[in-house]
């Protein structure tokens, strides 16, 4: 017999401390974003002046466009950067937003995209952008700067509107074979700001829910250094079992049910889906810390995603029920 609200649940998961079932996305939490466009869902204009396009066709619908960065000389960036003007957006809507949470039984996400390394491949087109983190790390460390004072005052100003409990905080660092950018490369110019990031949110009490797609697993321990609650999505192109087993007790992940190779598979049924998320749960939720859901959002099928959210449900509670 379950004895907590899902709340009370899903805290206990983040914090490994005797969960009842292993959780599903979106079960006890309200997500929240500022009103500061950074990926606009049309053609257009984002906050920083970055030129985005839009494919109805294209998973998110919108995507960087072709030449449509700002910046067109890294000497020159202090001259060529937009930083938004917080003080001219509207903040009453996420705050409208909050108002409307039951506290006591929910969770507030605040959702803040975009983080370092994406804004920068954006303001100077990604081939630019790798290239200059190993040519010019120093003039990458000070544009870096500058991203991470405005998106911890925007962190400060959307705690103001929302007081969330947790922030989703995104930056894609690598794609399916490895990190964009060495690792040494990563640790000198990346975590440095965003580990004041992570500080911010700690100042005020945050959890801090780390959004990286790709092959990352180099940096999951800087993560856990760093302060990190969780790691979503978990792509399985990681050794996530491997990271359970060395990071499990300070560190959650949310996802690794395989969207790629299971999920989004041509023929996939319904008993391999099954199977596919006793072993996910079986590898990550030991002791807690796992929240299990897809390692990328995409189109489904709805009967293979109904399988997928009944054993999450029903494997979920007997895992726990079993130790």
């Amino acid at each position: 017999m379950l004895t907590m609200i899902p709340k009370e649940n899903y805290l206990r998961v983040l914090r490994h401390d005797h969960p009842e079932w292993v959780p599903l996305v979106r079960e006890c939490d309200d997500w929240i974003g500022p009103p500061v466009v950074e990926r606009p869902d049309r053609a257009g204009l984002d906050a920083f002046g970055v030129r985005w396009n839009y494919e109805a066709s294209a998973e998110g619908g919108t995507f960087p466009a072709q030449g449509g960065h700002t910046i067109t000389d890294l000497a020159q960036w202090r001259r060529q950067i937009t930083i938004p003007d917080l003080a001219r957006f509207d903040w009453s809507e996420p705050a409208r937003a909050a108002a409307a949470v039951d506290r006591p039984t929910r969770v507030i996400v605040g959702f803040v995209e975009m983080g370092l390394f994406e804004r920068s491949y954006l303001l100077l087109g990604m081939d630019e952008a790798l290239v200059a983190y190993v040519t010019h790390p120093e003039l990458m460390y000070d544009l870096l700067g500058e991203l991470a004072d405005y998106k911890i005052a925007l962190i400060r100003r959307l705690h103001e509107a929302i007081r969330m409990d947790i922030l989703w905080y995104g930056d894609d660092w690598g794609n399916q074979r490895s990190l964009f950018l060495p690792p040494p490369v990563w640790r000198r110019v990346v975590r440095p700001h965003t580990q004041r990031i992570y500080d911010c949110a700690k100042s005020l009490g945050i959890m801090i829910d780390q959004h990286s797609c790709g092959k990352v697993d180099e940096v999951v321990g800087d993560m856990v250094e760093m302060g990190a609650t969780m790691w979503n999505p978990c792509q399985p192109c990681n050794d996530l079992a491997g990271l359970k087993k060395k990071y499990g007790g300070r560190i959650a992940f949310s996802g690794g049910i395989d969207s790629q190779f299971v999920l989004a598979r041509r023929g996939v049924t319904a008993d391999e889906v099954r199977a596919h998320v006793r072993l996910r749960i079986d590898q990550m939720a030991a002791g807690g810390g796992y929240v299990a859901t897809p390692s990328h959002g995409v189109p489904y099928d709805k009967a293979i995603f109904d399988a997928m959210n009944d054993e999450i449900r029903t494997y979920g509670r007997a895992y726990y029920a079993k130790k």
